[in-house]
């Protein structure tokens, strides 16, 4: 069975980048999901990076919840740190009056400080064009960091594949058991009917009213039915782990077929041989189901 398809939905990846006086890491890492949610958080002043990041994602994966988050600094000492005294003055200006009035107290310089345009960093990327250009930088490692995530689930699908596919084979047999321990209900109920008609009627259960009560009870145990789907589905369970697309979803229902069909076999077994196999197939099916929540 080619399993190499299969993407699993658990990954890290991380990517770092520069331009001028910027510098970046980018951290994508992803964990189970049933439909494909994108968290960002981004540096102040380069919004187009959410899109990108919600755009780029969804060009890649098809499930699972994705947290990007994306630090950038600007190089210490770049710039300058100059003081813009003239908007300082504004500031003082407009502060006196109320100082003045008895409306606030004087104010702190480390508070004049903090106050929007006080400090002029020169940052060069107030220029549109550099600002464009180191947005476009970070969106570039942005898809590197999410190319390595995707390469992260790729390898945790190689990781889960012969799982998958060892849990498939064991539902195979089980199901091969069951057919096995099926065949041989028939002359268990014949031998269980006949003893308990002899119970009931003693002499008088004649060998027809046997074979009569045999057969209705037969019919109700007959299990071929939920055999072959099994068969079926097994034969569909492979196929999909072996498309290169997300399956998934796909496998999850898959996976609800094949307990309705465990469920049934066990409500119709008349032996309690084919109730352990049945048992046995269910806690194989939960098993499968449980590693499908990994896969994309």
């Amino acid at each position: 069975m080619a399993g190499a398809s299969l993407s699993g939905m658990t990954g890290f990846a991380r990517h770092e980048g520069a331009l001028g006086e910027w510098s970046w890491a980018v951290e994508a890492r992803s964990v189970n999901g049933r439909s494909l949610e994108v968290r960002f958080r981004g540096p102040p002043g380069f919004d187009a990076l959410e899109r990108a990041a919600r755009e780029l994602a969804q060009q890649r994966f098809q499930r699972g919840q994705l947290t990007v988050n994306v630090q950038a600094r600007r190089a210490d000492g770049q710039g300058g740190g100059r003081v813009n005294r003239e908007v300082l003055e504004r500031y003082l200006k407009i502060a006196e009056e109320y100082v003045l009035a008895g409306l606030a107290s004087q104010p702190r310089m480390d508070g004049m400080l903090a106050l929007r345009g006080v400090i002029d960093t020169g940052d060069d990327t107030d220029d549109p064009e550099t600002r464009a250009a180191v947005e476009a930088a970070m969106a570039a490692s942005l898809a590197l960091a999410l190319d390595g995530l995707k390469t992260a689930r790729q390898d945790e699908g190689r990781a889960l594949a012969p799982v998958l596919a060892g849990l498939v084979d064991q539902i195979e047999a089980l199901s091969t058991q069951a057919e096995a321990e099926a065949a041989a209900q028939v002359r268990a109920i014949n031998e269980r009917v006949s003893r308990r008609l002899t119970e009931l009627a003693g002499e008088s259960a004649t060998p027809e009213r046997i074979v009569q009560e045999a057969a209705a009870l037969a019919l109700k145990a007959d299990v071929r039915e939920e055999l072959d789907r099994l068969k079926t589905h097994v034969t569909a369970a492979r196929a999909l782990m072996a498309e290169a697309s997300a399956q998934g979803r796909r496998l999850d229902f898959l996976t609800q077929e094949f307990m309705r069909e465990a469920n049934t076999l066990c409500s119709k077994s008349a032996t309690t041989a084919l109730t352990a196999v049945g048992l046995a197939l269910k806690a194989a099916i939960d098993q499968l189901r449980e590693q499908i929540q990994n896969v994309e």
